[in-house]
């Protein structure tokens, strides 16, 4: 019996990690109007909008979906800053986009959002 205790004493931390990284990619209630037009896992389809999965860090538009031209110059990489001017704003941020979204006025909201897309990885 003693010998079983330091064994699930070293378990745990590692079941503590494993809740941890299973809550953090559950998306925010926000998300819900994001989802509403993009996927979010891996190798899923794209819908009205392209897949977000892996989308931080990655070029804008480089991916096979049907972006506007607007998009394609516009020349941004997906930045945790960057995310947060779009999703305050997508049509401000870059006119011409097809992305017919009001945007999230919220900061924190926003934060919410881009945390979770920062799991998705």
């Amino acid at each position: 019996m003693f010998k079983i205790a330091p064994v699930l004493i070293a378990l745990s931390p590692l079941a503590l990690i494993a809740a941890s990284a299973a809550q953090a990619a559950t998306p925010p209630a926000t998300f819900a109007r994001c989802a509403v037009c993009h996927n979010a896992e891996k190798g899923a389809p794209d819908k009205i909008g392209p897949n977000l999965y892996g989308v931080v860090g990655r070029k804008a538009a480089h991916t096979k979906f049907a972006y506007t031209d607007a998009l394609k110059k516009s020349g941004l990489t997906w930045s945790e800053a960057e995310l947060d001017k779009w999703i305050s704003g997508p049509m401000q941020m870059v006119p011409g986009t097809a992305m017919a979204f009001p945007g999230i006025k919220d900061p924190a909201k926003r934060a919410e959002v881009i945390a979770y897309l920062k799991t998705l990885k």
